[in-house]
C-alpha cells in the first residue's frame, strides 16, 4: 500500500505540474493573438490552467495506478481503497487551493508583440476573406495599414479610425492538431469547469460528484487484466477512460440536464443525478468483479 501511495502521488504531481505548465503556455498564446493586445493576469491564467489539468491528472494517475497495481499483483481491495482515498484528498486539496487563489488580487502583465512590420492578418474561416497588412507591425495595430478586400482594389489606411469596418483578425498560427486531441482538450476543460462549479456549490456537492466519478474509474481495473501484455492493457484502459470522460461531458450537457429534469421531475435533485449514475455504474462493475473473483476461487478450490 505504501508503494502504491508513493507511485500514485508522484504520478499525480508530475501530470498535474506538466499539464498545468503546457496549458498555461497555450492560454498565453491565445491571449497574444488578438490585436490590439490588452494586459492580462498571469494568476488568472495559472488558475484556469490548473482547473484544466485537474481532471487530466485525476484520470491519468488513476489509470497508471491501476496498471501499477495489476502488474504488482496487489490486492484489489487495497488498490481501490488506496486510490480512492488519495484521489479524493488530492482533488479536494487542489480545488480548495485554487478557490483561495481566486481571492488574491492578480497583477496585470502585457503580452509580448508577435511579428514585425508588415505582418499580414487574415481570417481563413471567413468566405469573404479580408487580409490586413500592418505596416508598423503589431506594436502599432491601430497605425497605418493596407486592407485587401476581395474584388476591390487595395485600400491604404493611415489609421484604424479612417474605416472602422475593418476589424483586425487574430494573429495566425498553424493548427494541424487532429480532431480527437482537440475534443480531448475541450472535454477536459468542461470537466474542470464542472469540478469548479461543484466546489463553489459546496463541499457536499463536490465530494459527492468527485467520489462517484473516482469510484467509477477505480472499478475499471479489470480492463487492465485482459491480456498478458501490460502495454496493450494500458491502451485499452486509456480508451475506456476516454469514453468515461466523453460520457461525463455528455451527461453534464444542458440538453441532458433538461432531459433528466423532465424525466425525474421533483423526485430527485438535478445535482444528484449524474453522481448517482456514476456511482451506480461503479458499484455494478465492482459487484461484477467480486462475482468473477468468487467464481474463479470456487473453481480453483474444486480442482
Amino acid at each position: 500500500m505504501a508503494k502504491l501511495a508513493v507511485f500514485f502521488s508522484l504520478t499525480f504531481a508530475i501530470i498535474f505540474l506538466a499539464s498545468t505548465g503546457l496549458r498555461f503556455l497555450a492560454l498565453r498564446v491565445d491571449w497574444a493573438r488578438p490585436l490590439p493586445q490588452r494586459p492580462q493576469t498571469i494568476l488568472t491564467a495559472i488558475i484556469a490552467a490548473a482547473h484544466w489539468a485537474l481532471p487530466l491528472s485525476l484520470y491519468g494517475s488513476i489509470l497508471l495506478g491501476l496498471s501499477y497495481a495489476v502488474r504488482g499483483r496487489y490486492s484489489a481491495l487495497i488498490t481501490v481503497g488506496c486510490l480512492f482515498i488519495l484521489s479524493m484528498v488530492f482533488s479536494f486539496g487542489i480545488s480548495s487551493l485554487l478557490e483561495n487563489w481566486t481571492l488574491v488580487p492578480p497583477a496585470l502583465s502585457a503580452g509580448k508583440p508577435l511579428g514585425e512590420s508588415g505582418l499580414i492578418l487574415s481570417n481563413a474561416l471567413n468566405k469573404n476573406e479580408t487580409a490586413i497588412v500592418l505596416l508598423q507591425g503589431p506594436a502599432e495595430p491601430l497605425g497605418p495599414r493596407v486592407a485587401a478586400v476581395p474584388d476591390r482594389p487595395l485600400i491604404f489606411q493611415e489609421g484604424a479610425a479612417i474605416d472602422a469596418a475593418f476589424d483586425l483578425p487574430p494573429v495566425p498560427f498553424g493548427d494541424d492538431t487532429p480532431w480527437f486531441l482537440k475534443s480531448l482538450v475541450i472535454d477536459l476543460r468542461l470537466s474542470g469547469e464542472q469540478f469548479q462549479r461543484r466546489f463553489s456549490a459546496g463541499v457536499f456537492s463536490f465530494l459527492l460528484y468527485s467520489g462517484a466519478l473516482i469510484c467509477f474509474l477505480c472499478s475499471l481495473g479489470f480492463i487492465l487484466k485482459f491480456s498478458v501484455w501490460p502495454l496493450a492493457n494500458l491502451f485499452l484502459g486509456a480508451l475506456a477512460f476516454r469514453g468515461i470522460l466523453a460520457l461525463e461531458t455528455f451527461f453534464n450537457s444542458p440538453e441532458m440536464q433538461e432531459i433528466f429534469e423532465s424525466f425525474l421531475g421533483n423526485r430527485l435533485s438535478p445535482v444528484l443525478t449524474v453522481p448517482l449514475i456514476f456511482l451506480g455504474f461503479g458499484l455494478l462493475v465492482h459487484l461484477y468483479s467480486i462475482l468473477v473473483y468468487v467464481a474463479k476461487r470456487r473453481d480453483y478450490d474444486d480442482d
